[in-house]
């Protein structure tokens, strides 16, 4: 029997998220929206795809949940994206209803779930949802660090003129300004690259990773990211449903990991079939524990607000 993955918002980041998962012939997948018509159409788009593809998945659109029912994992998008000049934290007490309202009915139709977060502002969505759907911390997974660690991978990789193939990097915290890549634990084929560039260098592609998203903003001018969104949660999902034991950079609900005791934090952490099974403490310098530190106080503060 194939796996089963619902995504809900059908707008760029869920039906990008759909593709991917269709085109790697993961699982059936169910894309649910509000707007009538629109997860129906672009189902149907992307099944009629499938012979080209040469790919056996059934793809479905709907505007109720019920033909969620029984998904292995419900990945959520829905929520209004920023516009320029915007903070993702401009998003929070519209997106916060949202989830709500989101997390209630896909919790029904799907109690046995693994919750992958992907609406902004990231690490506070994670908190609603994980609060709300009163899981076990392992099955509510907030997409970020995949994102931002690649965003650094591609910035790091295009200015030493490497394959990307060679190139790893962790990003850590919380997901926006107060992000902590962590250069040491960065390298290029096992190279850290604090050994290949200066420090003036490395500080421009942590500033740039920080800003990645605001900078596809200023350029799309009437959306935000979507390719390289959907396509982190779909190696969260895919560790998952292949139960590979991948570790990634995740927001994951810390129960006194790095000292930080019931908020929603980007951490390292294996992924497998039981959604987070382990999170990955590693040892930091004085200077990415406060940076880490003050991206939890920052996404304290956003949870603050929203009562979370």
């Amino acid at each position: 029997m194939r796996k089963k993955v619902s995504v809900i918002g059908a707008g760029n980041v869920g039906a990008t998220c759909a593709h991917w998962i269709a085109a790697k012939e993961m699982a059936d997948i169910v894309l649910v929206d509000l707007v009538e018509g629109v997860p129906q159409g672009k189902a149907l788009d992307l099944m009629e795809a499938m012979p080209i593809e040469k790919r056996d998945v059934q793809i479905t659109g709907s505007n109720d949940y019920a033909a969620t029912a029984n998904s292995d994992i419900v990945i959520i998008t829905a929520g209004i994206p920023r516009k320029p000049g915007m903070s993702r934290d401009d998003l929070l007490q519209t997106n916060y209803k949202i989830m709500s309202d989101v997390v209630g009915k896909v919790v029904a139709a799907s109690p046995n779930s693994i919750l992958i977060i992907v609406s902004n502002p990231l690490d506070a969505m994670a908190q609603a949802a994980f609060k709300q759907a009163k899981f076990p911390r392992a099955r509510v997974i907030g997409m970020a660090g995949v994102l931002d660690s690649a965003r650094f991978r591609t910035f790091i990789a295009e200015e030493l003129k490497v394959s990307v193939e060679n190139v790893t990097a962790f990003v850590l915290g919380g997901h926006g300004d107060t992000m902590v890549p962590l250069p040491r634990y960065s390298t290029v084929s096992g190279v850290p690259i604090t050994e290949l560039m200066d420090k003036a260098t490395i500080d421009r592609l942590v500033q740039r990773t920080r800003d990645g998203g605001a900078e596809i903003v200023k350029y799309l001018k009437t959306g935000s990211a979507y390719y390289a969104p959907s396509a982190a949660t779909v190696e969260m999902v895919e560790a998952i449903l292949k139960d590979k034991k991948k570790i990634l950079p995740c927001a994951a609900y810390l129960e006194g990991e790095y000292g930080i005791h019931g908020l929603c934090v980007g951490v390292l952490c294996k992924l497998g079939a039981g959604g987070i099974e382990q999170v990955i403490q590693l040892k930091l310098t004085e200077e990415e524990a406060a940076g880490l530190k003050k991206s939890a106080d920052a996404v304290k503060e956003l949870c603050a607000v929203i009562g979370v």
